[in-house]
């Protein structure tokens, strides 16, 4: 399990820098509460942006985007909540669900709004 999150961690780390080339501002990364975690919190102009980060080798075990299921997504959202709260952000604040997906090649496929706001 050690090793998996070392390589998760590296992943979201390119995803991050890639995040960083396209004008992100990375807010937080490894955001942890007890309703879920977010990968990294950045700002894409006016909206925080919550984004999930996926790796996956091959496509043995479906791909990268399909493990972002509805039950991820409401942790996500839930998370996401508490970490506006926390931080101060009001009920205005513009708020995006992206995903990244990183496949065995390192090809980095970013899906901006991938996702509502669930409960």
């Amino acid at each position: 399990m050690d090793n998996r999150r070392k390589i998760g961690s590296n992943y979201e780390k390119k995803a991050a820098e890639y995040l960083e080339r396209q004008g992100f501002l990375i807010v937080a990364q490894n955001f942890f509460s007890r309703w879920g975690e977010i990968d990294i919190v950045s700002r894409d102009g006016r909206y925080l942006v919550f984004v999930e980060v996926k790796y996956r080798r091959n496509d043995s075990c479906g791909s990268p985007l399909e493990a972002v299921n509805t039950k991820k997504q409401r942790r996500i959202c839930r998370a996401a909540s508490y970490f506006c709260m926390r931080n101060g952000y009001g009920s205005d604040m513009p708020c995006r669900f992206d995903v990244i997906a990183v496949h065995g090649n390192e090809e980095i496929v970013h899906i901006k709004n991938a996702y509502d706001y669930i409960l």
